[in-house]
């Protein structure tokens, strides 16, 4: 350029400055701005290439690799959809193995839902014609600390089965309740079907002698429990002791100490 002024290069920023010796006006550039926008450049575009190594090299096939298996599983879809469906053959399906469960002593074993349906109406059926129906008689004692169910033949002499409400819960003070007495029953009356029984006397009792005289609170509980449980009922009695001026109650002339 004439006047001995640098021609402006790309990127480079023109401006007016003042001389200070005569006050003249004139253009100058300021190439500095211009020289740093192109270093940032290129160092911006380094950083953006990846480093040509091992493991961008290994990276780069991973790519290739997963791109090709993506097509080929696209190509495999559309060769499926195209074919009939005649020919397609069903891939066979590996049965996975369900882990053994131990069984704890004292637990009775698991019974499915459909096998214990069918146990309960092999226990509901009437007997076949010709056959007469075994009757059983169902003591229950009932007090205020616990109820006892026990399911006899006949003459009362052998037990058919015996369950209690001390054998559903674990707390003392729950062994009197209408749901323990109800579990109870429902396990008696179980047992007793599988062994043939299909009908039950009741006979109620409570203490009695210088006791209580009434049945406790799952005596009720007990006797429609053995009804759900789809036994026939005969005969409900209530057969408590009652004493005829019998043995002296306990606590003496000025009651318990407590």
């Amino acid at each position: 350029m004439a006047n001995g002024q640098l021609e402006p290069r790309r990127n480079d920023y023109e401006f007016q400055f003042l001389n200070a010796y005569n006050g003249e006006a004139s253009v100058g550039t300021w190439r500095g701005l211009g020289e740093l926008s192109e270093r940032k450049k290129k160092k911006s575009d380094k950083e953006r290439k990846p480093k040509d190594t091992a493991k961008g090299k290994d990276l780069k096939e991973k790519q290739v690799k997963d791109k090709r298996s993506k097509e080929e599983a696209v190509k495999e879809k559309k060769v499926r959809e195209e074919a009939p469906k005649e020919k397609q053959v069903k891939e066979p399906t590996v049965k996975e193995k369900k882990p053994k469960e131990e069984k704890t002593k004292g637990e009775p074993p698991k019974v499915e839902a459909g096998e214990e349906e069918a146990k309960r109406k092999e226990r509901m059926r009437e007997p076949e014609e010709g056959k007469r129906m075994r009757w059983g008689v169902a003591h229950i004692f009932s007090s205020y600390n616990d109820t006892i169910v026990h399911i006899t033949d006949l003459t009362g002499a052998e037990t058919i089965s015996r369950a209690s409400g001390g054998m559903i819960v674990k707390a003392d003070r729950d062994e009197a309740t209408p749901y323990a007495a109800m579990q109870a029953s429902f396990r008696a009356a179980t047992e007793a079907m599988d062994k043939g029984v299909r009908g039950v006397h009741i006979k109620v009792r409570a203490p009695g002698g210088h006791g209580p005289k009434t049945p406790g609170p799952g005596a009720q509980a007990a006797i429609r429990a053995l009804a759900r449980a789809g036994l026939r009922i005969g005969r409900i009695e209530e057969c408590t002791p009652i004493p005829h001026d019998g043995t002296r109650r306990p606590g003496g002339r000025r009651g318990r100490r407590v």
